[in-house]
């Protein structure tokens, strides 16, 4: 059973945030929400300069090329984050934990989050689970939450089209 929520849908929004970035304040608020993100959250002032500054700052981690250097890259990118976790029943939703202070700004709240989360996501699933696609035309991220672990493009479609590749250049 997997118990960590916030590894899971804290590194697939930050994939998304880095493989589309958002081009206004408005787009990113609501891409937090849709991501799960509560509302008392993303209502928060929103900096998207500092947001987009931080995920450059995470694709330091992706990018890494050992898990020590990516072990380095994250534990930087957490010693950034705030406080320490807390329990906390906000909306009346249940209990639950945040990693981070009341009342932060958005691009606060996402730079915890997503540091929190990848540091959960690679210390339970392996430190290999994170980088960029293997297509040679391609260079989005990817967080590989598959059973096996063996994950390397960013899509079926990077996928197949490399699949076809490799299969034109063997006739």
């Amino acid at each position: 059973m997997h118990l960590n929520p916030y590894g899971e849908y804290a590194v697939r929004m930050a994939v998304d945030l880095v493989n589309d970035p958002p081009a206004t304040v408005a787009d990113f608020e609501q891409r937090c929400l849709a991501a799960g993100m509560s509302d008392d959250t993303v209502s928060a002032h929103t900096d998207l300069g500092r947001a987009r500054a931080f995920l450059d700052e995470w694709l330091g981690v992706v990018d890494a090329p050992t898990d020590t250097r990516r072990a380095e890259a994250l534990n930087a990118l957490l010693a950034q984050t705030s406080a320490y976790p807390r329990l906390t029943d906000h909306a009346g939703d249940g209990w639950h934990l945040h990693y981070r202070d009341p009342d932060l700004p958005l691009a606060d709240v996402v730079r915890a989050l997503v540091s929190v989360g990848t540091a959960l996501h690679l210390v339970g699933r392996g430190m290999h689970r994170l980088g960029r696609c293997a297509a040679a035309d391609c260079t989005r991220v990817y967080a590989d939450f598959s059973r096996t672990g063996r994950q390397r493009y960013c899509g079926t479609v990077c996928s197949n089209r490399d699949a076809v590749r490799r299969h034109r250049a063997r006739a």
